[in-house]
């Protein structure tokens, strides 16, 4: 067995634990998640975020087993990391790649993390239009990330064999993602909603499953005349599920452009899924006031969409990995400043 395989087994081993303690231990089922305990489990979920970061920073060469230059320089030409390493100092050489790995991680998990607060916006949409009780908004996150754990795990390693086997690849990519950018900032303040009967995913369900009527507390499924039904709850789940895979789309393609590393693209990804259950307890009731952070996540879609456009030559012009995470940073935090010292009007009726 590689040591990929074992490592992420190790990983995924991890993250059930986490969530097995988090569910047990943090979830209250007599009521919803407090701010204070969102804040919590938010930095606790940075802080193993930034722990793994050490982790690669010190020990990233064991990732892929390297063992030798020779093991360097394939994985080098392999994830088209482009170091410039030195054959007569392997030490030097394994000591820049663990750099660049654990900047390519911290990178991708603060770009997953920034593009996670969109998929916010349209899960408090759907909590919202479905008339959820904010108690029941654990379970079905919690669900939620179980299964976008799956999904991402197999949109992350088909998307890197196909990088893998066709490189021009990562160039419809940066066209999707610039496309993305400029379609999310022309349409930042257009209200959406979320039709409770007409959805895609209602329509799918109801028709190959029997829906229940009305809710039946936290319950996914109810046995009626000995018919197993589904609930209006588990519809919810479903269209969360449905919200993520929508937003995974956009989002694996952005970390890709940062590293071209499978496992760390993956890691990444999931680390960023794992804190956006807290991150919405903390946002949901102040998101609005944040009106700027659609422009600002479009601006860094283009970004991001036209420095992958930009292959090799992204670097000739200075957009390492370091300097992208400057720009990504700054352009988070001034959409994040301007909303806060412009609020957004009320309008009178």
């Amino acid at each position: 067995m590689s040591h990929e395989v074992v490592l992420i087994i190790g990983f995924l081993v991890f993250v059930l634990a986490m969530l097995a303690i988090d569910l047990g231990l943090f979830a209250k089922k007599d009521g919803p998640v407090s701010t204070r305990r969102a804040l919590i489990m938010s930095l606790i979920w940075i802080a193993f975020a930034v722990l793994f970061y050490l982790l690669i920073l010190h020990y990233g060469d064991y990732l892929h087993g390297i063992q030798n230059f020779a093991n360097l320089q394939a994985v080098n030409i392999k994830n088209l990391h482009h170091l410039k390493l030195n054959p007569a100092d392997f030490a030097a050489s394994i000591e820049l790649y663990r750099q660049n790995l654990a900047l390519e991680f911290i990178t991708g998990y603060v770009v997953e993390y920034a593009l996670s607060v969109d998929n916010i916006f349209v899960i408090v949409l759907v909590f919202v239009a479905f008339k959820i009780s904010p108690k029941h908004y654990h379970k079905v996150l919690f669900w939620g990330i179980i299964g976008a754990i799956v999904m991402r795990f197999v949109f992350v390693f088909i998307g890197a064999a196909l990088i893998t086997r066709f490189e021009w690849i990562l160039y419809l990519f940066g066209v999707f993602l610039v496309y993305t950018g400029i379609m999310m900032f022309i349409k930042r303040n257009e209200d959406e909603d979320v039709d409770t009967e007409k959805h895609t995913v209602i329509k799918l369900a109801s028709k190959y499953f029997a829906v229940y009527p009305k809710f039946e507390g936290d319950r996914f499924f109810v046995k009626k005349d000995a018919k197993s039904m589904i609930t209006p709850l588990f519809l919810v789940l479903l269209i969360v599920e449905f919200t993520d895979l929508i937003f995974a789309v956009d989002s694996i393609p952005a970390v890709f452009s940062i590293t071209k590393d499978a496992y760390i693209v993956f890691v990444s990804n999931i680390f960023a899924i794992l804190g956006l259950r807290s991150m919405f307890f903390l946002l949901v009731n102040i998101i609005d006031k944040f009106h700027y952070l659609k422009a600002g996540l479009a601006i860094l879609l283009v970004f991001i969409g036209a420095k992958m456009l930009a292959g090799h030559y992204a670097l000739d012009v200075g957009l390492t990995t370091v300097n992208s995470l400057i720009i990504i940073l700054v352009i988070l935090l001034l959409s994040i400043v301007a909303s806060l010292a412009f609020p957004k009007r009320k309008i009178a009726h």
